[in-house]
C-alpha cells in the first residue's frame, strides 16, 4: 500500500488490531491529523477489531455485531491496514516484515495481545479440543458442537466461565474443571467461590473443583471421549475447550532481541517504551513493574500513554510524557448471568485489616469489605450475585474517603423504595476513570444521549457494564436542568406505555389502525406494535390471531410457541400447579413420540416439547386439546406457571392445601397479558418448597391462612418478593392479587418486571399498599371488574386457531402445497432422536385407552 501522505511524514506502525490496538489507533488519531503522523495497523486476524469482552454474545441469534472498526471507517482517518502475520523486525533499520513486504518505521508499537494457555496434558492435540479466544474459536466450537452432547472447560476462572456460557448457549451439557479449591480463584475467596458455584450449578452445570487433569482420552478416530483426573476419577465428554489463562504473544518481539520478562512478556517502562527507544508495547503483551495485566482496563490505560509518548517522541506533540503507573484491577462482569465485581484489596492481604461479610444462601449472593486496622476505610471486597453498590464501593476503596456509616450497612441490601447509598462524585465508568461530575458536565455542555456520553466522556467504551447507569445519570441531569426528559414510547407515539394504556382504555380502540390513526404518527415499529397489540389484548382479551391483531405480534406470538435457534419450535401445555394425571403423562408421552419431540421438564412444573416444525403446531395442539390440555402461554408476556409444592395434602409440614390454590391462581390469570411474563408460586408452609419469594407474585402459607408477597424475580438479577400482606382467606389472596396484577398492567413501563416496577414506584411498597389495600385513589372497584372481565373473556389461543382454517392456513410452508421445509436440522439431545422421517404420522393412541 502507498502512503497517501508526504515522505516527511512520521510512520507509526502498530503490530495487532485488538481492542487495545483498536484504542492505540483512536488515541493517535485524536491528538494528531493523518496529514501529522501515518498509521498504519497489521492485523493478523482477517477482520479489524472486534469487542472480546462481549465475544461469547456471537453465539447469540441474531448475531450482534462485534465490530469496533471496519476498513471503511480506517480508510476514512487516513490509517493503512495490513493483512498478515509480522514475520520480522529490523531494530536498526526500523523496518517490518510482513506477508512478504517490508514497511519502514519511525516508531513501532507492539500489541499482540496474549495466547491461551494450553496444559501440557497428554491428549490435548485430540479433535474435540478447542481454546477460546477469538471469532474463528467460536465458529469452530459452534461447528464442532453440532455433534457433541457434553462440553468440558478446563479453567474456572473468568474467561473459563464465559466459555461455559457459551457451551451452554450451544446446548450442550457442560463441566468446568478447575484446579484450584474453588471458582474465580484469583478474583474471589473460598466463600465467594462457594456462592458462585452454588449458583452455578443450579443452571444444571456440572462445577469440579480441585480436579488436575491427567490425560484426554480419544477414540481411535482420534475423537475426545473424556478425561482422566490424578485421583482415578473421569469426567466422560466430547468436547473439551482450554481456557487455563493467557500467556503474552511475544514471541516476534524476543525474535527481534527486545527485553522479555523471565516469564514472558515485553518489558515497557512507565512510559510504554520496550528497550529500544523507538519500540512501544501496550496491552496483554506488555509486561510492566513484573505484571502482566489481563484486562480490557489497564490494556486502554497503556495505549493512551503509549499514544500520547509516542507523537511526543516523533516531534508531533510538546508538554509532559504521560506514564503509566500500574493499574486497578478491580472488575464487574456477569458471568452466565451471575454478577461478580472485585475491587481493591479483594483477597484481604493488607496486614491487620480486617472483614465484614454477608453470605445470603437465599438470594444466592455474598459480599465482603475488607476494611483497615481501625475499620474506617475500605479497602477492597468482593460481590457476587449482586453488583448493584459496585460502583460506589469501588470509589470509596480508590478515594481512602473514611466511612461516615457502620461498614456492615455498606452490604446490607436495601428495601424496595429504600435509599441506596451513592457518593456526591461516583465512579459510573471503572474503564475510563469517568465520574458522575463529567458527565453531568457532558449534558450541560450539550450531550443528550448515551451515544454523546460515550464520544464525549468515553465512559461506557470499554466493558459497557455502566451503560445502565449512564442512561439513569442523563435522564436525572436532564430534569435538574429544567428539561423535558421524554418517556415516550417510541418516535411513532409521543406517550409512555402507561400514558397510551389509559387512552386506550377511555377511548375504547379496539385495533391498531384506531390508536394509530388517533395518537401515534408514520407506520409503527417493532417496538410499539407489540406493545400496543399486548395493551388490547389486556383491555380487550381478544385472540392475537384474528387479522387486526397478527401483524402486530411478536415472533413468538404470531405462531403461539416459542421459536428455538435452529428454526423449530418448542409446545408447553399448561399444567396448572404441576398436578396432572397419569392420563395427561400418556397423553404428552404419546404426542411427543408421535412428532418426535424432545422432552423437559421445566423450573415451573411443566413438560415442553421442543423440536416441533411449524407445520405441525395445530396438529400438535389438536392432539394435546383431544388430551384435555390447553395453551400454556410459554411464548407470551402473560401468565406463565403457579408453582406449587403438594401441601397439608401430601406433606407432614403442611398446613395449607397449597396445590388446590395454586390450581385456581393459574386458572384465574392464565392468559393475561401484560408488561412482561408473570411467575407464581404457592407453598404449604414456611419451607418455602415453592421458591414463592422468587416470583413476581408468590404466596406462603401460615396456620392463620395466606401471606401474599410481590415483586420477586428469579432472573438474571434475582429479587426478593416483599410481603405485601398477611394472614389471608383464599377469597382474599384473590381479590388482593386482582388488584395488584391489574395495577402493574396499567402502570408498568414496556418490558418492565414487576420486580423493577415495584423498586421505580414513587413511594414504593408503601405506596403500592395504599393504592390496592387502603383503596386510596378509589379505583380499587375499578381494577377488580377489569381482572373480572378478562376471566370471563378467556378463550385457549391454540383450540381458536385450529378451529379457524384461515388462521391454520398460516402454518404452512409453502403457500401453494402441503409439503413441509424439512431442511431444518434436528438436534440429538442425550438419546432423545427424532424419526427419520418424522412427516409420516404414526396413528396416536387414545390416552389410557387400548391401541
Amino acid at each position: 500500500m502507498t502512503p497517501t501522505q508526504a515522505p516527511s511524514t512520521p510512520h507509526v506502525v502498530i503490530i495487532g488490531s485488538g481492542m487495545v490496538g483498536h484504542r492505540l489507533v483512536e488515541q493517535l488519531r485524536a491528538q494528531a491529523s493523518a496529514q501529522a503522523v501515518n498509521i498504519t495497523v497489521l492485523s493478523e486476524e482477517s477482520r479489524l477489531a472486534y469487542d472480546r469482552v462481549h465475544l461469547s454474545s456471537h453465539l447469540d441469534d441474531p448475531q450482534p455485531d462485534l465490530s469496533l472498526a471496519t476498513d471503511a471507517d480506517y480508510a476514512a482517518q487516513g490509517v493503512n491496514v495490513v493483512y498478515g502475520r509480522a514475520t520480522d523486525v529490523n531494530l536498526e533499520t526500523r523496518e517490518v516484515t510482513v506477508t512478504g513486504r517490508t514497511l519502514t518505521y519511525d516508531a513501532l508499537v507492539f500489541a499482540t495481545g496474549s495466547v491461551p494457555f494450553v496444559p501440557p496434558v497428554p491428549g490435548r492435540d485430540a479433535s474435540g479440543c478447542f481454546v477460546y479466544r477469538t471469532l474463528d474459536d467460536l465458529n469452530a466450537i459452534r461447528e464442532a458442537a453440532r455433534s457433541a452432547r457434553t462440553g468440558v472447560v478446563i479453567g474456572g476462572g473468568l474467561l473459563g466461565l464465559e466459555a461455559a456460557g457459551a457451551l451452554r448457549k450451544l446446548g450442550l451439557d457442560t463441566h468446568v474443571v478447575e484446579f484450584a479449591p474453588h471458582l474465580m480463584p484469583a478474583q474471589l475467596d473460598a466463600e465467594g467461590g462457594a456462592t458462585l458455584r452454588r449458583t452455578i450449578e443450579g443452571m444444571g452445570i456440572g462445577v469440579h473443583t480441585g480436579k488436575s487433569t491427567e490425560a484426554i482420552t480419544s477414540s481411535e478416530q482420534g475423537r475426545v471421549t473424556g478425561l482422566n483426573f490424578t485421583d482415578g476419577t473421569r469426567l466422560e465428554t466430547d468436547l473439551v475447550v482450554f481456557s487455563a489463562g493467557i500467556r503474552p504473544r511475544d514471541e516476534l518481539a524476543r525474535q527481534t532481541g527486545l527485553t522479555v520478562g523471565e516469564r514472558g512478556g515485553i518489558r515497557i517502562d512507565d512510559t510504554g517504551r520496550t528497550s529500544n527507544p523507538h519500540v512501544y508495547a501496550a496491552g496483554e503483551c506488555a509486561l510492566h513493574d513484573g505484571r502482566i495485566y489481563g484486562l480490557v482496563a489497564p490494556g486502554y490505560q497503556m495505549a493512551k500513554v503509549t499514544a500520547t509518548n509516542v507523537l511526543r517522541e516523533l516531534g508531533v506533540l510538546s508538554g509532559e510524557a504521560l506514564h503509566f503507573r500500574g493499574a486497578d484491577l478491580s472488575t464487574k462482569l456477569k458471568l452466565l448471568g451471575v454478577e461478580v465485581g472485585s475491587f481493591g484489596d479483594a483477597r484481604g492481604v493488607t496486614p491487620d485489616c480486617r472483614t465484614v461479610s454477608l453470605s445470603d444462601n437465599v438470594r444466592g449472593t455474598y459480599s465482603k469489605l475488607v476494611l483497615s486496622a481501625d475499620g474506617t476505610t475500605v479497602l477492597g471486597g468482593l460481590l457476587v450475585g449482586d453488583t448493584a453498590r459496585y460502583s460506589d464501593l469501588l470509589d470509596l476503596t480508590l478515594s481512602g474517603t473514611p466511612l461516615t456509616v457502620p461498614p456492615e450497612t455498606l452490604i446490607v441490601p436495601p428495601l424496595p423504595g429504600g435509599a441506596v447509598m451513592t457518593s456526591a462524585d461516583a465512579l459510573i465508568c471503572s474503564c475510563e476513570n469517568v465520574r458522575a461530575s463529567a458527565l453531568c458536565a457532558a449534558v450541560q455542555d450539550g450531550a443528550r444521549d448515551v451515544a454523546s456520553l460515550k464520544k464525549c466522556t468515553g465512559a461506557g467504551t470499554g466493558c459497557g457494564g455502566c451503560v445502565p447507569g449512564m442512561h439513569g445519570l442523563l435522564q436525572t441531569e436532564l430534569r435538574r436542568l429544567g428539561e423535558t426528559v421524554t418517556n415516550h414510547l417510541c418516535e411513532h407515539y409521543a406517550y409512555s406505555r402507561q400514558e397510551l394504556f389509559d387512552l386506550i382504555r377511555v377511548k375504547g380502540h379496539m385495533t391498531w389502525d384506531e390508536v394509530l390513526a388517533a395518537h401515534g404518527t408514520g407506520l409503527g415499529c417493532e417496538i410499539c406494535k407489540p406493545a400496543v397489540g399486548s395493551i388490547l389484548a389486556s383491555l380487550h382479551n381478544e385472540l392475537i390471531m384474528k387479522p387486526q391483531h397478527a401483524p402486530l405480534q411478536d415472533t413468538n406470538d404470531a405462531f403461539l410457541a416459542n421459536i428455538q435457534k435452529n428454526g423449530t419450535y418448542s409446545v408447553m401445555p399448561r399444567v396448572p400447579g404441576g398436578e396432572i394425571t397419569a392420563d395427561g403423562l400418556i397423553a404428552i408421552g404419546a404426542v411427543a413420540k408421535r412428532f418426535g419431540l424432545y422432552c423437559k421438564i421445566t423450573g415451573g412444573q411443566r413438560i415442553d416439547l421442543l423440536g416441533a416444525h411449524r407445520d405441525d403446531l395445530p396438529a400438535i395442539w389438536e392432539d394435546l386439546i383431544a388430551a384435555g390440555f390447553e395453551s400454556g402461554h410459554a411464548y407470551g408476556k402473560s401468565l406463565r406457571t403457579v408453582k406449587s409444592c403438594v401441601g397439608s395434602t401430601w406433606c407432614r409440614y403442611g398446613v395449607q392445601d397449597s396445590t388446590s390454590l395454586a390450581v385456581r391462581l393459574e386458572l384465574r390469570y392464565r392468559g393475561l397479558r401484560s408488561p412482561h411474563k408473570l411467575k407464581s408460586g404457592v407453598s404449604g408452609c414456611t419451607r418455602e418448597c415453592a421458591e414463592a419469594r422468587s416470583k413476581d407474585f408468590g404466596i406462603i402459607a401460615t396456620e392463620r391462612g395466606w401471606n401474599v408477597y410481590v415483586g420477586g424475580n428469579g432472573g438474571v438479577t434475582p429479587r426478593h418478593a416483599v410481603l405485601l400482606a398477611s394472614d389471608l382467606s383464599e377469597d382474599g389472596v384473590i381479590t388482593l392479587l386482582d388488584r395488584y396484577l391489574m395495577f402493574y398492567v396499567r402502570t408498568a413501563d414496556r418490558l418492565q418486571r414487576t420486580s423493577t416496577w415495584l423498586e421505580n414506584l414513587d413511594g414504593g411498597l408503601e405506596y403500592l399498599k395504599s393504592v390496592i389495600v387502603d383503596d386510596h385513589l378509589g379505583i380499587c372497584a375499578e381494577l377488580e371488574a377489569g381482572m373480572a372481565r378478562h376471566v370471563g373473556t378467556y378463550q385457549d389461543e391454540w383450540a381458536a386457531a385450529v378451529a379457524d382454517p384461515a388462521i391454520r392456513a398460516r402454518f404452512r410452508t409453502f403457500v401453494n402445497s402441503d409439503a413441509r421445509d424439512d431442511g431444518v436440522q434436528w438436534v440429538d439431545e442425550r438419546g432423545q432422536i427424532r424419526p427419520a422421517s418424522p412427516h409420516e404420522l404414526t396413528p396416536l393412541p387414545m390416552a389410557g385407552g387400548d391401541d
